[in-house]
């Protein structure tokens, strides 16, 4: 027997087309072998965004926690350029006393 090829989109489409029908979330989950939990949050959002909700999502973080602001970063690599032999304490001790 082939395999049957399938993408993920086809597939929550599929989900939540059974979901549409009338049938029941649980059975549903397990035919598809997904747990419950995720068959809500698809549910949810396509109720939500309609069908582009149903595309993959980055998974890339909105923000980083220790990312510094983009000015003091400038500040930092053109310091570096000018006098490129001094190390990170120097540079962050002209920063501070200059800032």
């Amino acid at each position: 027997m082939p395999w049957k090829e399938c993408s993920v989109m086809d597939e929550r489409v599929r989900f939540v087309g059974r979901l549409l029908e009338g049938d029941s979330m649980s059975g549903v989950c397990r035919e598809f072998g997904i747990s419950r939990k995720t068959g809500y949050k698809i549910w949810d959002r396509y109720r939500q965004e309609g069908m582009d909700a149903l595309c993959d999502r980055s998974r890339r973080p909105v923000r980083y926690a220790n990312q510094l602001p983009a000015q003091i970063e400038r500040l930092i690599v053109e310091t570096k350029r000018d006098k490129p032999h001094w190390g990170a304490r120097k540079i962050r001790e002209l920063l501070v006393r200059r800032l």
